[in-house]
């Protein structure tokens, strides 16, 4: 039934939140604003930061633009390789790569970085087709990021596709597109925000998800 895998990064395929977490402080220091309490901190990991900035610190659309400018001079210098592959993930990819499934990425960190991400920790190999965020507003929300693989990534019917992340947005995301997905407990979200979300499956651990696509086979 699957055939093509569109896999998130941060918290999927990658332990980021440190060096999010410190260009976060970064950039909301420079801006002038106090850093939100840990439990706040965490919500930034997944949706746009342009947007979770405006919700969570109380910008304008003008100063979140400039606060995610900040971020970015932090992040591409230092903050991107604060971060580590999440134990049993590379395993997985070679399982699926060697089961015959098409491995894609499907992130809402700009392509920019999650590129030189893949590449620093040895992953770029496993994914035939990369599918990211722009720096721009053009394509940022979880769905167009899914929508673009989908449209790019010669995927001719979307009963064959899921989407596996960490997060609502993912979840929230594969729906709006049409596709299946599976929600990952090894992340940032928790079994109540998968679920509440919709998730297909629920995977506690990264070779659930191979189990989990190849009993759909």
């Amino acid at each position: 039934m699957y055939k093509h895998l569109l896999f998130d990064l941060d918290g999927t395929l990658t332990d980021s939140a440190e060096g999010i977490y410190n260009s976060i402080r970064y950039g909301l220091d420079k801006a002038g604003y106090p850093v939100p309490a840990p439990d706040i901190l965490q919500k930034f990991l997944g949706p746009p930061l342009y947007e979770s900035y405006q919700k969570y610190c109380g910008m304008d659309p003008a100063q979140s633009l400039q606060a995610v400018g900040y971020y970015r001079e932090y992040f591409s210098e230092r903050g991107l390789f604060e971060n580590a592959v999440i134990p049993g993930i590379e395993d997985l990819l070679i399982r699926l790569r060697e089961g015959g499934f098409r491995i894609h990425l499907a992130t809402a960190k700009p392509e920019v970085y999650a590129i030189p991400i893949l590449r620093h920790f040895g992953l770029y190999d496993y994914f035939e087709f990369l599918g990211a965020a722009t720096l721009t507003e053009e394509r940022s929300h979880k769905d167009e990021v899914i929508r673009y693989v989908l449209e790019n990534a010669g995927i001719a019917d979307k009963r064959e596709c899921i989407m596996i992340g960490d997060r609502d947005n993912d979840i929230l995301g594969a729906k709006a597109c049409g596709i299946a997905s599976i929600g990952v407990l090894f992340g940032y979200g928790s079994r109540e925000e998968l679920a509440d979300a919709g998730a297909d499956y629920i995977a506690e651990t990264p070779g659930d998800i191979a189990e989990i696509v190849k009993s759909k086979v």
